[in-house]
């Protein structure tokens, strides 16, 4: 009567074999460590691992590696005392061509990561890292927007032929002047259809002035949609850089939570947060005489902006450009952005497209001017922090230069290339930044937290210890109460813990302190289960069942109660995993699988177990329990 199918111990071994096999890099800690990056003008390349190592001989400070690993140079430290000096030593050294930052490094065998196995992520409560406020400008959001409603009016105008003297911003809203009164019905009927979100009215008595608003419900429309573009550029803008498990999400109307675990250096995160990398086209007026003349006396045409282009001159210095002070195309109308080498030269390129009305412009432009010069110009902001009295303050950086300045040879729209790029890396750095956007509005950083990892391996280890102390505490009760089969249940429980972390570190679930409760409430719910099997064997063997008759009645009654049981469990992580955030999301998670793991293992494992000890045997008087 107590059977266990041959198929069923191949996959309780199979999943017992997995479970250790990608379980087995969490025992790996990390490594302190410093990272290495270039920015323009800087090269990580094995100049670069000479110099560096003969920094930290000078300064006297032992690393354990320093080696370029996935286009970084990595240097592995023994503690966060000597990482935190590194990083001071080679950051004072390096300056702006290189980017130096605090990092974790793993220490897992590459046999292992070639499998896929990888340890679980941490979270920002138990691998340190920093937390942001920051604070959405909601006039720049509203004024950003206004002027592309007075973009799209007076395109409206130009389309339309209507004649007009001038759109402007006024304290009331867009105020549009037009030269004919008889004109303002179909006027404002064409604005209605463009942009029916604005409120028209005319001004006074004047019957050549209309006042275009924006209403009270736009508002609260553009905050919600600049917040969300900001959430969604800043996630996207960590995700390229290579931060994972960061939190970002929205609190409270015109606030954006951000958590980056494992960032230890503030600097850097700012600088993940805050640095943006665009695209103007512009139209060359002059790349001879005339700008090295604006460049040397300072006077500059009224029409026309002064630039350096990437190309150096005979004397080696950058060139001057002048270029129109209108943009054609800016990296706002951006769809997409790829790097791919250039088909006809070969040289780094990005293939750009834009979206309707960025193409329209492109393509009015470029049949207007085919055979004149169009350039493209990168603009970088990076953040810094200055001291100014004493203080530390958030400023902006802003370099734009020409890296490309060609000849129109057709006519084109949406969708186009742009070469003149030092490096395929530079070309795919750009095409990642352009993907991921930019900010619908200025943010700034009203609260800084910064958890060190002290404290979160303080947190670790207290969450580890009660997870241990729990377990254990179970385990020596069910020695005592169920006897043999307390060695069952105990055996079913670490399988199932093991699970829990495998599982964990395969989907890449991101442990917090409320997912070490959720692995300890799991514990609690798989001992529950067990406590129903046990306890059914002994009224069985009370109602005068044999032993093997009472075992196998009592796993297949337990079965159903111990479903229901954990069915209403699993809704309820379900909703905090797919409603919840943060903290409550990572609970529901971890509760989830355990809820899973913990039913295999309690109805079918220890089944199994129970088999193995008690199933060959034909005749047997009494069982231990």
């Amino acid at each position: 009567m107590l059977q266990y199918s041959t198929w069923k111990y191949v996959v309780a071994a199979l999943v017992i074999a997995l479970s250790l096999l990608y379980s087995l890099p969490n025992i790996y800690p990390q490594d302190p460590a410093v990272q290495i990056a270039a920015n323009r003008g800087g090269v990580v390349d094995d100049a670069l691992v000479l110099r560096v190592r003969g920094l930290l001989d000078g300064a006297k400070l032992p690393a354990k590696q320093v080696a370029i690993e996935d286009g970084s140079l990595l240097i592995r430290t023994g503690s966060a005392d000597v990482q935190t000096k590194v990083a001071d030593t080679l950051r004072a050294d390096l300056g702006r061509e290189y980017t130096v930052a605090l990092s974790l490094a793993s220490t897992v065998p590459d046999w292992l990561l070639s499998i896929g196995a990888r340890p679980m992520s941490m979270g920002l409560d138990l691998q340190g890292g920093v937390h942001f406020m920051l604070e959405v400008d909601k006039q720049a959001a509203i004024e950003k927007r206004t002027n592309a409603f007075a973009e799209e009016i007076t395109s409206v105008l130009r389309t339309g032929k209507f004649a007009y003297t001038s759109v402007s911003r006024a304290t009331d809203g867009i105020q549009v002047v037009i030269k004919d009164p008889q004109d303002m019905a179909a006027i404002r009927a064409a604005i209605t259809r463009e942009a029916p979100e604005l409120e028209l009215s005319v001004a006074g008595n004047d019957p050549t002035r209309l006042i275009a608003r924006v209403t009270e419900a736009q508002v609260k429309a553009i905050m919600d949609a600049a917040i969300e573009q900001n959430r969604t550029t800043l996630d996207n803008r960590i995700n390229s850089l290579g931060v994972g498990e960061q939190v970002i999400q929205r609190q409270g109307e015109t606030r954006i939570v951000v958590q980056l675990p494992g960032v230890q250096d503030t600097a850097q995160a700012r600088n993940l947060i805050g640095a943006t990398a665009t695209l103007e086209y512009r139209h060359v007026i002059d790349y001879g005489m005339e700008a090295v003349e604006a460049a040397r006396t300072g006077v500059i045409p009224a029409n026309a902006k002064l630039y350096y282009s990437r190309d150096l001159g005979a004397d080696g210095k950058r060139r001057p450009i002048l270029l129109a002070r209108r943009f054609i195309v800016s990296g706002d109308q951006l769809v997409s952005a790829t790097s791919n080498p250039d088909p006809q030269g070969g040289g780094p390129a990005v293939q750009i497209e834009l979206n309707n009305a960025g193409g329209n412009r492109m393509l009015a432009h470029t049949r207007d001017n085919v055979g004149k010069l169009m350039a493209a110009v990168y603009i970088e902001s990076i953040p810094e922090v200055r001291m100014v009295d004493g203080k530390e303050v958030l400023t902006s950086r802003v370099e734009e230069e020409v890296i490309n300045a060609a000849t129109l040879q057709g006519v084109f729209g949406k969708n186009f290339q742009t070469t003149g790029l030092d490096s395929q890396d530079e070309a795919a750095n750009l095409a990642r930044l352009l993907r991921a956007g930019s900010l619908a509005a200025p943010m700034v950083i009203v609260e800084e937290r910064i958890i060190g990892p002290s404290l979160g391996a303080e947190n670790v280890e207290r969450g580890l210890t009660a997870v241990f102390w729990s377990f254990a505490f179970v385990l020596v009760f069910f020695l005592v109460y169920y006897k043999m089969f307390g060695i069952v249940t105990n055996l079913a429980l670490l399988l199932n813990l093991l699970m829990v972390v495998a599982v964990m570190s395969v989907i890449g679930a991101t442990l917090t302190l409320p997912g070490l409760a959720g692995i300890a409430l799991t514990v609690g719910m798989s001992v529950d289960a067990n406590v129903l099997i046990n306890e059914r064997i002994r009224e069985e063997l009370r109602d005068g069942n044999t032993p093997l008759a009472s075992i196998a009645n009592g796993y297949e009654k337990a079965s159903g109660t111990i479903t229901d049981a954990n069915t209403t469990a699993l809704l309820a992580g379900l909703a905090m995993a797919v409603f919840g955030s943060g903290p409550i999301r990572g609970f529901g998670i971890t509760l989830i699988i355990g809820i899973l793991t913990s039913l295999y293992t309690a109805v079918s494992v220890s089944r199994g177990i129970a088999t193995l000890i008690y199933g060959k045997r034909k005749k047997l008087a009494k069982i231990s329990i």
